[in-house]
């Protein structure tokens, strides 16, 4: 039989998770359900959903916003703070399955799965942010495109639990996006995520640029060469078609049961382009 434990506080479920490192993690359960047929029963599972020290949005000491990793998905649409600085994180929390999924499933889990179809995670890549991940040892901070290494796998440790997410103070000043691609508007598994965040000078040159796409790779990327080319250059017609052709040597899409790899070149290169557009 399945053991199972409910910490009623981080220093228990960080004390379970040094003495249970083979236990399965269970944030809200909405991504470990969908399979749990087809796997073997786990040893045991350290149930966090809940968690009151993982749950909320706050100021961290540098004026940034630090998200709870059990803070759900509908928590964050409810957030005044999540909505005004960080639209794209709230619009991406606006696509995660139906109000059931939203009411369960959490930002760390989302984080933890490491899927390359995870909502939130090209959003993060796009804003720069770090998780903050704790075990009795103490807490480190990673920035987020160091902590996915690969298809589902991450810089976890095996006695580390995900606590929190991080986001610079000055992220409300950028012009953020984010667009999701599916077979419908709801309940619909990615076929091809872009996120995006800017800051501009005074004469509406480009200083800052990041591009990132969900669903075109192992795991979620940075188009870095989208990013160089649209850096330190004034939006128009015909930045946006360079940006647009520049992403498609960072992608490398596959042929699946949800689309084909040429759609989703076809789509990552309009989605950058209309963003460059909707810049100018």
């Amino acid at each position: 039989m399945t053991e199972w434990i409910r910490p009623p506080s981080l220093d228990e479920a960080l004390a379970a998770r040094r003495e249970h490192p083979d236990f399965m993690l269970l944030a809200g359960g909405t991504d470990l359900m969908v399979g749990a047929i087809a796997r073997p029963a786990p040893v045991g599972v350290i149930d966090l959903f809940g968690l009151p020290e993982l749950s909320g949005v706050s100021r961290d000491p540098a004026g940034g916003l630090r998200l709870g990793a059990g803070t759900t998905f509908a928590a964050l649409l409810t957030d005044d703070a999540v909505r005004t600085e960080l639209p794209a994180l709230w619009a991406a929390a606006r696509e995660v399955g139906a109000l059931q999924i939203q009411a369960r499933a959490t930002l760390g889990g989302n984080i933890g799965t490491s899927s390359p179809v995870g909502d939130s995670l090209p959003v993060l890549l796009a804003l720069d942010a770090e998780v903050e991940v704790a075990s009795s040892r103490g807490t480190r901070r990673l920035a987020y495109d160091e902590f996915c290494t690969g298809y589902r796998t991450h810089a976890l440790g095996g006695d580390e639990l995900i606590v929190a997410v991080h986001f610079p103070a000055d992220i409300g000043r950028r012009v953020q996006a984010w667009r999701k691609v599916g077979t419908r508007r709801a309940q619909s598994i990615s076929k091809v995520m872009f996120a995006a965040s800017v800051e501009r000078g005074a004469d509406g040159t480009v200083t800052l640029a990041r591009l990132a796409f969900g669903a075109v790779r192992e795991q979620p990327i940075r188009a870095l060469a989208g990013e160089q080319c649209l850096a330190g250059e004034t939006p128009d017609a015909a930045l946006a078609e360079a940006v647009a052709a520049a992403v498609l040597t960072d992608i490398a899409p596959i042929d699946d049961v949800r689309s084909t790899a040429d759609y989703r070149r076809t789509v990552a290169g309009r989605l950058a382009r209309r963003f460059v557009l909707s810049l100018a």
